[in-house]
Parts: C-alpha cells; structure tokens; sequence
C-alpha cells in the first residue's frame, strides 16, 4: 500500500460519495412523484441537480448532474480502466463488468433527462411513472455500481503511486 494509492482510493470515495448524496435526492424525489407532489418541484430539482449541487459548482458550475456521471465514467473508462487491466490481468472481469455497468448507467442517465423534459413539458400521470421509473431504476443500478467499483479495485489502487 502507498501514500498515493490510499489518496486514490479516497479520492474515488469522495466523488462517489458526492454522486451518492445526489442519489439521496433522486430516490426521494421519485417517491415524493409517486405521492402526487407537484411536477414543477420535480423538474426544479432534477434541473437543480444539473446545475446547482457542489459536485456541478466544481466543475465549472456548467455540467448537469447526468453530464457529471457520463464524464465521470468516460474517464474511468479511457484512463482508469485500462491502467487497471495492466497493473493487475486478473481484474479483466471485474473491468469488463464496470464498463458494462457505464454503457447501462449512460442509458439511464438519458432516460431521466428525457423523462424530466416530458414531464415539463406536460404534467400527466404516465409523465409521472416513467420519471419515477427512471429515477428508481438509476438510483439503483448506479448504487450498486459505485459500491461494486469500490469494493473490486480498492486494493489496486492502494499499490498505486498516482493515476499515471
């Protein structure tokens, strides 16, 4: 274990923890829909998650909260992953599983920014259930996604003297 590989590992904790708080916001907002709030509310908080949160300040105060994830796992996926396969062949699986959890969570990421965008646009009952299916099925799939990553490739990266 190094100094830096520790850092890493924190690192990735830290803006996991950050997409998780948010996470924290999706699920209730999903359930507060499914009780009838209002549907203004919940496109002023999922645009609010685009662009208002500290996670988006950071970055620049422009990125919406699904352009964060995609760009999140973008790097992941093109400077991360393959320094994973090198550093360690036996974690081919496990990377092979993490970039099939990005392709889905991609998909997912467009389906709540579709959904929001039909339910501004008209607030009706089934605008309702496919934001709230949307947000439901992201929260989790992407839970268990960042809980696997960190889980899997922690002990990697403690033997890590940088990203590069």
């Amino acid at each position: 274990m190094t100094s830096q590989g520790e850092a890493l590992v924190s690192e990735l904790k830290w803006v996991h923890g950050l997409i998780r708080r948010d996470l924290q916001t999706v699920e209730r907002l999903a359930a507060e829909l499914g009780a009838g709030g209002p549907a203004g509310d919940a496109v002023a908080t999922v645009r609010s998650l685009e662009i208002a949160s500290p996670v988006w300040q950071l970055k620049i105060n422009c990125l919406q909260y699904c352009r964060f994830v995609h760009l999140h796992h973008h790097g992941e996926s093109a400077m991360l992953f393959p320094r994973l396969r090198e550093s360690d062949p036996a974690l081919g699986p496990v990377v092979d599983k993490l970039q099939a959890d990005h392709d889905a969570v991609s998909v997912l990421l467009d389906d709540v920014s579709a959904a929001a965008q039909e339910l501004a646009d008209s607030d009706d009952a089934d605008g309702r259930a496919r934001l709230i299916a949307a947000l439901t099925e992201l929260a989790a799939v992407l839970l268990t996604h960042l809980d696997y990553e960190e889980a899997s490739i922690s002990a990697t990266l403690r033997t890590w003297d940088g990203w590069w």
